[in-house]
C-alpha cells in the first residue's frame, strides 16, 4: 500500500485499475493477451498489485550533472519505495547529439520508455503518433492539479486537445556575471548598466571587449560552441530576428534583422574579441570568463564556495527593446514501450507538485503555483528575490520559446554547415544568410 504521508501526492486515485481493453490497446506489441498477463498486475502505490517481474524503465536525458542526477535518482527511489517492482534508470546523452541519438535508437528499436525532448523537436515527436497521450493519466491523478499549469507551455506539447509530453522544465536565459574579473577590467558591471538604464547588447560587449587583454574571456553563449546555432536566439531574439516565418514555412535568414544581429556576433568575435573564438574554450563557472548567457538551470554548476562575486541578470535590449527567450524541456513516453502506462504514471509522480517544486531548483516549473519568488526561493537559496523576479518570473511570464521546426534535426545540421562559412574573419555574413536560406527553404515548405 502507498505510505499515507505522500497520499497526496499520488499520481494515480487509491481505488483507480487499468482496464484490460485499454491495456491491449496500449500495448499492441505484445504478442498475446497471455504474455499481457504476465506482464501487467496491480500497481501498488495506485491501489492495483504489480506483477513479480520486474519492471525496468529507462529514461533518457541531457544532463550528467551530478546534482541533476542525485534529485531525479531520489525521486526515482521513491517511487520505487511504493513500488518495489519498478525500477527507473536515467541515461545520460550528451547535449550536442542528443536528439539524433534518441531518433537512432527509435529508428533502431532501441527506444526508452521515457525521454526528454527539446522544444525544437516538439512538432516531429508530437506529431509523429511516437508517443503515448498523457491528459488522461495526468488529469485522473491524485493530487496532480493539471489546472495549475499553466496553458502556455502546454500548447506545444499538445495536439488536438490532448497532451502528448509535459514540459517539466521551463527555463528562461539570463546573464550569468562575474563581477570580480569585470571590475578588474575597470569595466561597467551589468548591474551597474541596469541601475543606469544601460543594460544593452553594445554596452555588454563593450565590457565583454575590456577583458580580451586580461587572459580571461569576455561573454560566452553556453552550449553554441559553434554547433548548437539555436542558442544564438538568446542573441538575435533582441534585434527581433527570427529564422523563419511564424508559420514555418519562409527562410528568414536574409531579412535585415537577422543580418544585422549575425554582423553584431560577427564582429564581436573577430574584431572586438569580446566572444570565444572557433576552437577556443572557456568556462563561466571555473572563472575563466566575464558573463555566460544560459539557462537558469545552469544555477547548479556555481561554485560551492564563494570562488568569485557572481550576479545573475536579464538578457541585455537589443535594437527591439527589452525581450526575454525561454527553452524548453518536456518528458514523453513512447507508445511502443511496453510499459507505457507504467512510465506515464511514473511521469506523474515525477512532476507532481511536490516533486515539481524539488526539481523548480534546476528546472522552474511551469505550475502557477510555484512561480513566486516565495515558492522559487526555497529551491534557489543561491538567488535573491530580485533576480528570482527579473530573470526566472519574468522570463517564463513574458519569454519565447526557442522556435523549432518539424523536421528540425535535419534543418538543425543544414544551418550549421551553412554557418561554417560566416566563423571566418573576412565572411561576407549577407551571402552567408542567402545560401542557407537557399539551403532550407524546400524543408520548411515540407
Amino acid at each position: 500500500m502507498a505510505r499515507g504521508s505522500r497520499s497526496a501526492g499520488r499520481t494515480c486515485a487509491a481505488t483507480r485499475r487499468y482496464k484490460q481493453e485499454d491495456t491491449l490497446s496500449k500495448f499492441t506489441s505484445l504478442k498475446s493477451t497471455a504474455a499481457l498477463a504476465g506482464i501487467i498486475l496491480p500497481l501498488a502505490w495506485s491501489g492495483v498489485a504489480w506483477a513479480q517481474d520486474a519492471v525496468n524503465l529507462r529514461m533518457t536525458i541531457w544532463s550528467a550533472n551530478e546534482a541533476h542526477l542525485a534529485l531525479f535518482n531520489e525521486i526515482a527511489a521513491s517511487f520505487k519505495a511504493d513500488n518495489p517492482n519498478v525500477t527507473v534508470t536515467f541515461e545520460p546523452i550528451p547535449f550536442d547529439n542528443y536528439t539524433t541519438t534518441l531518433t537512432t535508437q527509435i529508428a533502431g528499436g532501441n527506444a526508452p520508455d521515457l525521454a526528454w525532448i527539446f522544444e525544437t523537436s516538439a512538432a516531429d515527436f508530437v506529431n509523429s503518433g511516437a508517443l503515448f497521450p498523457l491528459t488522461d493519466t495526468l488529469s485522473n491523478a491524485e493530487g496532480y492539479d493539471l489546472a495549475d499549469v499553466s496553458t502556455g507551455p502546454l500548447e506545444l506539447w499538445s495536439k488536438d486537445g490532448t497532451l502528448y509530453a509535459y514540459p517539466f522544465s521551463t527555463s528562461p536565459f539570463g546573464v550569468f556575471v562575474n563581477n570580480d574579473v569585470i571590475t578588474a577590467a575597470g569595466a561597467q558591471t551589468p548591474a551597474e548598466m541596469i541601475a543606469a538604464g544601460t543594460w544593452t547588447w553594445d554596452n555588454a560587449i563593450a565590457t565583454a571587449e575590456a577583458l580580451a587583454a586580461s587572459g580571461k574571456s569576455g561573454l560566452i553563449i553556453r552550449d553554441f560552441d559553434y554547433k548548437t546555432w539555436q542558442n544564438l536566439t538568446s542573441v538575435y531574439a533582441g534585434w527581433g530576428a527570427a529564422p523563419w516565418s511564424e508559420d514555418g514555412r519562409t527562410c528568414t535568414f536574409t531579412e535585415q534583422p537577422m543580418v544585422d544581429a549575425m554582423s553584431f556576433i560577427h564582429d564581436a568575435i573577430f574584431t572586438k574579441k569580446a566572444m570565444p573564438g572557433p576552437g577556443e574554450t572557456a568556462d563561466f563557472f571555473a572563472g575563466d570568463a566575464a558573463m555566460t548567457v544560459t539557462q537558469i538551470s545552469r544555477a547548479s554548476l556555481l561554485p560551492k564556495e564563494n570562488a568569485f562575486d557572481w550576479d545573475l541578470v536579464p538578457l541585455p535590449a537589443g535594437p527591439a527593446g527589452e525581450y526575454a527567450m525561454i527553452g524548453q524541456a518536456a518528458i514523453g513516453v513512447f507508445a511502443a514501450s511496453p510499459n507505457a502506462q507504467v512510465a506515464a504514471d511514473f511521469l506523474g509522480y515525477m512532476t507532481n507538485p511536490e516533486n515539481s517544486a524539488k526539481l523548480s531548483q534546476f528546472f522552474p516549473s511551469a505550475r502557477q503555483s510555484l512561480l513566486t519568488a516565495e515558492a522559487l526561493g526555497k529551491t534557489n537559496p543561491l538567488l535573491s528575490p530580485e533576480q528570482l523576479d527579473a530573470v526566472v518570473i519574468n522570463g517564463i511570464t513574458n519569454g519565447k520559446v526557442i522556435p523549432g521546426h518539424t523536421g528540425f534535426a535535419q534543418i538543425q545540421q543544414t544551418v550549421r554547415a551553412g554557418l561554417d562559412s560566416l566563423w571566418v574573419a573576412d565572411a561576407d555574413v549577407p551571402a552567408v544568410m542567402a545560401s542557407i536560406c537557399d539551403s532550407i527553404n524546400p524543408m520548411l515548405m515540407r
